[in-house]
């Protein structure tokens, strides 16, 4: 979490491009692209890989703004999770439950891309709370979220 509320302050620093950005603007932004990309935008195109990395994107940077956009993701990620929980397969742990999202998100064919994206949505949410090798893609979006906000 510390990583997290570091990232946030590097991106609401005012950068000369795009002056100041805010966590929760690139959070909207980058729920809109998703969000275009699902409806079938001619600019966003959107694959099961896209959805998902976009969905990833999407958690992890609503985990970091907090407010009304941690609550949203948290019950969007609470419905897998709860499912994986309670399957009687024993003690799952949240890095168990991390790879079976990643597994549900990019190894199906899906025909609706809404399913990798919600998926997507909680593996990012869940990576954060993982820990291990799950939070080097935590890392690496808050970096990406930092150098844009530097922009």
């Amino acid at each position: 979490m510390t990583t997290q509320l570091a990232a946030t302050d590097v991106v609401l620093a005012a950068g000369p491009i795009l002056g100041s950005v805010g966590i929760s603007g690139l959070t909207l932004t980058t729920g809109m692209l998703l969000l275009m990309g699902l409806r079938g935008s001619d600019r966003v195109k959107l694959n099961r890989d896209k959805a998902g990395g976009v969905g990833i994107g999407f958690g992890t940077l609503a985990m970091t703004a907090g407010d009304l956009w941690q609550d949203v993701v948290t019950g969007i990620s609470d419905v897998p999770t709860s499912l994986i929980r309670g399957s009687g397969a024993g003690d799952i742990g949240l890095g168990g439950i991390a790879l079976v999202l990643t597994v549900a998100t990019f190894v199906p064919k899906w025909k609706k891309l809404i399913w990798p994206a919600l998926l997507g949505i909680s593996a990012g949410v869940i990576y954060g709370q993982a820990g291990g090798i799950w939070g080097i893609g935590v890392g690496l979006v808050l970096k990406i979220t930092s150098m844009v906000g530097e922009l």
